[in-house]
């Protein structure tokens, strides 16, 4: 019977026998593609075969800076190397470095690679790509000139106590923080200055440009319930060069990237220390007027921060919890909305944002970005404003060394600082979470709200909800206008 086929072959014609030799050598040299699992390829040019399935979704991501990489897909394990102008090929177009595709491989494909650099091929056998970019970014606490404190989107929401008739079940004083979630993300995080020169966005690039994968920075990773939304992995980076510009990526499960978001080091010489980590105040993670923190500590936690600060805040809020408990709560309903619970976190957020103020400077870019009138008791009318080059101006007031504290419980602080007010909102929220018969009052723009608030950034300066000169407190390229209870 061989001896028959090759008698045959002899027969055709010769453009027919060069062809089947070009797809016999290609089929030889093409390697076969798992299902939902990453191909990790060091060099260019080659063809694959996918699978066959009824839906694959196809996902390649660049690994190199310098790449010239183009990829091909037909949905045909028979044809040749697929190229432009072929029947039933299309190209696989990347967005900043990865790309995909969702089709029927009844028959099986080819994917075919031209070019030169690392790359990786990813199949899925879902209509979601192993490679994305997810929509959810990271968060910025704050920095000071050498550090950084930022954190994961949140996951694992904790169970939320219901206030019911008999047993008004509140939150205690200090959220706990040892029931730890039993399924963590697996992020890492990629850090490096910003550059203007165009990259890869993409998992395996990012992993090996960040700074601190490669021993320049210093990390502290731990786990952290900031509020309700859930926990969130923390991260403080520090050994970062002042007045300095940084991109931040967070990566998922080796394909997966979030982000980027953008911030900037404060001055050499800020004087300020982070305080973070406060279970009675969980949202709390910037920079406060403080000495610097006892026995070299990075920062201040719940442990380490002044009981002249932590102490009052903790009296405040058991006793407001008593107050609110005069109420029926959970039998007798003062909106259909809100209930006491949602009260008691307001009024956390609120009570933490304005007896433990925050520490902060214009940024880089905008070094004039200063409240234009510092607000006096008596100043009416202020509310965020724009300077000559239609940029917002923060929040900020100077404070002196001879300027009383906003919280009369805060050590004397030896250097002067500029203070970034608490957000309206902060106040409006806890008004409206809240029963009538406590009697929260808010000030406005029209009489001297501005002397102890932003005004006018996230809401409009007349209560307008999401009308104000920003919409939020702040925003993925490191801006801060106000400062959100959190």
């Amino acid at each position: 019977m061989l001896k028959t086929q090759n008698i045959m072959i002899h027969l055709l014609p010769a453009a027919l026998i060069s062809l089947l030799n070009v797809l016999l050598v290609s089929a030889q040299t093409r390697q076969q593609l798992t299902l939902n699992a990453v191909s990790q390829l060091n060099s260019g040019s080659g063809s694959f075969v996918v699978p066959s399935e009824d839906i694959v979704t196809v996902s390649v991501a660049t690994c190199s800076q310098s790449s010239d990489l183009r990829f091909w897909i037909s949905n045909e394990s028979s044809s040749a190397n697929p190229s432009p102008g072929d029947v039933g090929t299309t190209e696989i177009l990347l967005v900043d470095g990865e790309g995909f595709i969702t089709s029927g491989f009844g028959n099986g494909g080819v994917l075919a690679v031209e070019g030169t650099g690392s790359f990786e091929i990813a199949l899925s056998s879902s209509t979601q790509p192993l490679h994305q970019t997810l929509s959810d970014l990271p968060l910025l606490g704050d920095t000071t000139s050498n550090q950084a404190l930022l954190f994961s989107p949140p996951f694992s929401p904790p169970e939320t106590p219901e206030p019911k008739f008999p047993n008004y079940t509140m939150y205690p004083v200090d959220i706990p923080q040892d029931s730890m979630p039993s399924s963590i993300p697996n992020y890492t995080l990629s850090l490096f200055p910003t550059t203007q020169n165009s990259f890869p966005r993409t998992n395996c690039f990012l992993s090996n440009q960040s700074q601190i994968q490669s021993g320049n920075l210093n990390l502290n990773q731990s786990l952290w319930l900031r509020d309700l939304s859930g926990w969130r992995s923390q991260y403080l980076i520090g050994g970062l060069t002042p007045s300095t510009n940084y991109t931040a990526f967070l990566l998922l499960d080796s394909t997966k990237v979030l982000g980027p978001i953008y911030f900037a080091t404060k001055s050499a010489s800020f004087p300020c220390p982070l305080v973070a980590n406060l279970p009675y105040c969980p949202g709390v993670a910037y920079a406060m007027p403080l000495a610097a923190p006892p026995n070299n500590a990075e920062m201040y936690t719940g442990d380490t921060l002044p009981e002249a600060l932590s102490d009052p805040l903790r009296s405040y809020l058991t006793n407001f919890t008593v107050t609110l408990n005069s109420f029926a709560c959970g039998r007798d309903l003062y909106s259909p909305l809100v209930s006491c619970l949602d009260c008691q976190v307001e009024y956390r957020k609120w009570l933490c944002a304005v007896s433990l103020p925050r520490c902060s400077e214009p940024s880089p870019a905008n070094p004039n970005g200063v409240t234009a009138v510092p607000a006096s008791p008596t100043v009416t009318g202020l509310s965020a404003t724009k300077n000559e080059q239609q940029e917002v101006l923060s929040a900020l007031l100077p404070y002196q060394t001879s300027t009383a504290p906003r919280n009369s419980f805060l050590p004397q602080f030896g250097s002067p600082y500029q203070m970034l007010l608490p957000c309206i909102e902060s106040c409006t929220a806890m008004d409206r979470a809240c029963p009538a018969f406590l009697g929260i009052k808010c000030p406005t723009a029209q009489f001297n709200g501005a002397a102890s608030y932003g005004i006018g950034y996230i809401d409009g300066k007349d209560g307008d909800e999401k009308a104000g000169l920003t919409g939020t407190a702040q925003d993925r390229y490191g801006n801060v206008w106000c400062q959100l209870g959190s």
